[in-house]
């Protein structure tokens, strides 16, 4: 590739942190970096590739000779910049919910659908990070035996909330252990040795907006319309990497030993299935890591003909900075 003009907007947050760790160990040819944030992390100044690059206001000029803008910065920040990018000549991969199911906006995880980038306006969508590790363990298995239903319950680390949700679980455990009382600000409630059946909003039928987006990404992602998708999101006292508990019913049966096989040579996933062995994924061994680990591989016993398993990924790798990075390496 020709090297390109690159933005990161929200450099300053978890994922935008990320962002530059994925650029430069996938060595993306970068001709400029330039690094946007709110005011309060202006001045700021960042290491990247032997570089100390400073962090700079987001406003209207930022993207003048810009070819390509990860966004990580929330909904309210792309919707308003995003047009501005892409007026000023910059692609832009954003990683809120702002365009997700926008139709005219292709929702992308490059080993499931990568095709879908060819159709995009100038915008480009990464999905929930819950999503994107769903996805990539779905996708041999559809191709192989066909989806007829999929339920998931996740276990989402503190750092799905963000880096100050980071800091607020070690204090908050901090301060449990010293037996001080501790007022959360960054999550809905007490995550120090707590779990709590709650991400993101809760709508009128009673499931949350992050289960919503579970079901209605998976089913764009996939080309899978009327998929069902039941899911139930928790947060739990992890710090990095979400872990998912999945069982898919499917359209032909499919064994266990070449589910294994399929999974094993699935793009993105890494197969960690040896119970007798205590191998199996879990959040520590994955932070920090490229692939979604998928175990605990067995027959369904409730969806037939169905598998019940078990994954663990890096929310903040694969499932928002690499996945992004990857899709610009697609355009």
């Amino acid at each position: 590739m020709n090297p390109r003009h690159v933005a990161i907007v929200g450099a300053s947050g978890a994922v935008g942190q990320d962002f530059l760790h994925v650029l430069a160990a996938r060595n993306f040819p970068i001709a400029s970096l330039r690094l946007l944030a709110s005011p309060r992390s202006a001045g700021q100044r960042v290491p990247f590739r032997g570089e100390s690059l400073p962090i700079e206001v987001l406003g209207p000029d930022s993207f003048r000779g810009i070819d390509v803008a990860l966004f990580s910065a929330g909904g309210a920040v792309s919707r308003q910049y995003a047009p501005i990018a892409n007026a000023a000549g910059a692609v832009v991969v954003d990683n809120s919910s702002a365009f997700r199911m926008d139709p005219a906006v292709p929702l992308v995880v490059p080993e499931v659908n990568p095709e879908a980038v060819r159709g995009h306006r100038g915008i480009v969508a990464n999905p929930n990070c819950s999503t994107i590790l769903l996805v990539l363990a779905l996708w041999p298995l559809h191709r192989a035996a066909g989806l007829r239903a999929v339920v998931v319950s996740t276990y989402q680390a503190a750092s799905g909330a963000g880096q100050q949700a980071m800091l607020e679980l070690r204090s908050s455990i901090a301060a449990a252990l010293r037996g001080e009382a501790f007022a959360q600000k960054a999550l809905l409630q007490p995550l120090a040795f707590n779990v709590f059946p709650q991400v993101d909003v809760f709508l009128p039928d009673g499931y949350t907006k992050e289960e919503d987006k579970m079901l209605y990404e998976t089913r764009k992602i996939l080309g899978l319309p009327d998929l069902p998708v039941d899911a139930t999101c928790v947060r739990v006292p992890v710090e990095r990497c979400h872990s998912e508990s999945v069982a898919v019913q499917l359209e032909r049966p499919l064994s266990v030993a070449m589910a294994r096989e399929l999974l094993a040579n699935a793009a993105g996933v890494e197969l960690c299935d040896d119970p007798a062995n205590k191998e199996y994924p879990m959040p520590i061994r994955m932070a920090g890591r490229d692939p979604v680990a998928v175990g605990r591989l067995r027959e369904g016993r409730v969806l037939s003909p169905g598998l019940t398993f078990w994954l663990a990924g890096d929310q903040l790798r694969k499932g928002a900075s690499l996945n992004a990075v990857q899709i610009a390496e697609l355009l």
